[in-house]
């Protein structure tokens, strides 16, 4: 039962992965391609760990773990966010299908030109 339990992580995580490797690939910039990737690979390396977890079965393998599935929930969606809000700053065009800008809201109309100068 462990055993099925186990490959049925191993696969759901592994497709989770496959999901933000598409995501990557099919999205048209880099603002949806950075949300595709860090939500889906975030969760499928948390699926992943977590079959990792149940099949060594021990309270240490456990314990790493849990704490890497910690690690990745906390940094992962803060660095994706770190990462769009200076590539916005720096003037990385958004796609042409974007219907609203609230970043450019929240900044002021002349923010982002006066940090590209």
């Amino acid at each position: 039962m462990k055993a099925w339990l186990v490959a049925g992580l191993l696969a759901f995580g592994a497709l989770w992965m496959l999901i933000a490797a598409l995501g990557v690939l099919r999205m048209p910039d880099l603002f949806t391609r950075m949300q595709a990737s860090s939500k889906a690979g975030t969760l499928g390396i948390g699926t992943l760990m977590l079959a990792v977890g149940i099949h060594f079965g021990d309270l240490r393998a456990g314990a790493h773990a849990l704490l890497i599935i910690a690690f990745f929930f906390l940094t992962a969606p803060v660095a994706a966010h770190m990462i769009a809000r200076a590539a916005y700053l720096a003037g990385v065009p958004l796609w042409e299908g974007t219907e609203r800008d609230e970043l450019k809201v929240e900044l002021g109309a002349g923010e982002r030109e006066r940090r590209l100068s």
